[in-house]
Formats: C-alpha cells, structure tokens, sequence
C-alpha cells in the first residue's frame, strides 16, 4: 500500500490536533499542582460548602488557593501550613461541621516546588538529546535521529497541549506523575519508531532497487500491524486502570493512554513520512 502518499493528510491531522493545544497552553498554560508551586495539599471528606471552609480557613490565618470537590471527598490547596496548624485548622472545621476525615495531606517548599520544576525541564531535554544522539549514530545518519526527536516532540505537544485544556476546562492538575508518564511516553513513542527505521534499513539493503519512499512503503506496511497489536494490549490495560483505578492515579493513567495513542500513531504516519520529506528536499536541492 502506498502510505506515504497521504503524508499530507497525516501532517494535517497531527496540526488539527496540535495547534488547539498549543493555544490553549499560550493563552490558558496549565494548572500546576504544589509539586511545582509550593504549597499544602489536604484531601478530606466533610459535610461543608467552600464558602465556609475559606472563611474559617481565613480565620486561622490560612489562605486557600482553592477548594475542588471530588466523588469521594474535598480536595484543598492552600499555602504551606505545617502540621501543627493543619491539626489546628482541621480541629476548627470540626467544631463547625463535625466530622473531619483526613485522606491525603501534604506539604510542598516553594523552593522544592522551583528545583522540581527545572529538573524536569532538564529531563526532558537531556533525555531528547541523547535520543538523538543515539539513534543518529545506530543509523549512521543525523537524519534518522532528527526525524525521530521531531516525532517525540510532536507526542509531547499532542499530550502537554490535552493537560493544558484539561485544566482549563475540568481543573486537572500538572504534577510529577504527569512528568513521569511524560518521560514514559517519549521512551515508548522512540521504540516503536525504532522499529520502524529498522525496516526501513532493512527493507533498503534487500531490495536496493526500490525508491526511498517505496521502501518506507514496504516497511510500514510490514510494521503497522505489530504496532498497533503491541499497543492495543497497552491500551486495554490503561482503560481498565483510568474507568476502575482511584481518583489519585486517573490522570497518570490518561496521560499514559493519550501518549501512547499518540505514540504509536507518530512512529508510522510522523517520524516515516518525515524521512520521506527530508529525502526529497536532500534530492531536490542536489538536482539544482
């Protein structure tokens, strides 16, 4: 089959998906949990409106940065309290509304929250640099490796811009589970084009006679199904975790099922036709 012939369309549909989310990170950026910004987290259940719990919060000298309702309970960030005047505020919540049941509660540094926040940066960028590195050397060609980081930036925009309209719109927080499926899928979306380039190394040395784009033809066509077996067991096993696990994992879980859709729907119909067009540039430039 000729896929590579509707690489277009391919790109098109990767844009259509991108650039909302690329808008809304510009206009809206995400809603980042205290594992960035520093803060108290405390998730409770109690029989109280939000008014009532800011109010005597504010009494206590505890501000409140907000109040989210949950299935199963209250989930409230405020500014960094220690334990002693969490004990305090809980108890005061307690003479107003009765029982306080205490499920989660947690304190962030701002300054731990700042470090985290560059250390992730650095992840990111070190762990996109020597993929490049790596898979440049293993294919002897820079281009292989530059096609494949494009292919892993185009996964983490599909994902950072979903979080980012998932905050805007239903207040999902950005926190380090979210970083740790970030790296998970940038791991898993080169793998499976590695597979794919490897074919395509193959796929040339078998038959030299083909074209590059016929090759990638061949090559996809002959991977794509693995592919997608391979992810559909992921994908059946992260439904099952997001529609039956707790609230605390819900969102990690659907970072991991939109990176790996994304991933493997990049490492054939991104990464591949982006060899093609790189290949036709090189071609048409030597012919001038």
């Amino acid at each position: 089959m000729k896929w590579m012939q509707y690489r277009g369309f391919y790109f098109g549909l990767s844009l259509l998906i991108i650039v909302p989310g690329i808008a809304a990170m510009v206009m809206w950026g995400f809603k980042p949990a205290i594992d960035f910004t520093g803060g108290s987290l405390a998730e409770i259940r109690v029989t109280a409106d939000e008014t009532g719990l800011r109010k005597l919060a504010q009494e206590e000298g505890v501000g409140v940065k907000s109040v989210q309702s949950l299935e199963d309970g209250v989930l409230v960030r405020m500014e960094p309290i220690d334990q002693a005047k969490w004990t305090q505020l809980r108890a005061k919540w307690e003479q107003s509304f009765g029982t306080v049941e205490e499920l989660r509660f947690e304190t962030v540094g701002p300054t731990l929250g700042r470090e985290l926040l560059m250390k992730t940066i650095t992840a990111v960028a070190l762990a996109a640099g020597l993929i490049l590195l790596y898979i440049a050397y293993r294919f002897r060609s820079m281009k292989f490796g530059i096609c494949a980081v494009m292919a892993m930036l185009h996964d983490t925009l599909v994902l950072l811009g979903s979080f980012s309209l998932l905050g805007r719109f239903y207040g999902v927080e950005v926190d380090t589970l979210f970083v740790t499926a970030m790296l998970t899928i940038l791991s898993f979306s080169v793998h499976d084009t590695i597979v794919v380039y490897d074919r395509i190394r193959e796929m040339r040395k078998l038959k030299p006679k083909l074209g590059f784009e016929e090759v990638v033809n061949e090559a996809v066509t002959t991977t794509l199904s693995r592919s997608i077996n391979n992810s559909m067991t992921i994908i059946f096993m992260l439904l099952a975790l997001f529609l039956l696990g707790g609230a605390t994992i819900r969102w990690f879980v659907l970072a991991l099922l939109i990176g790996t859709i994304s991933g493997t729907y990049s490492s054939t119909f991104t990464a591949a036709p982006l060899l093609v067009v790189w290949e036709k540039v090189v071609h048409k430039n030597k012919s001038i």
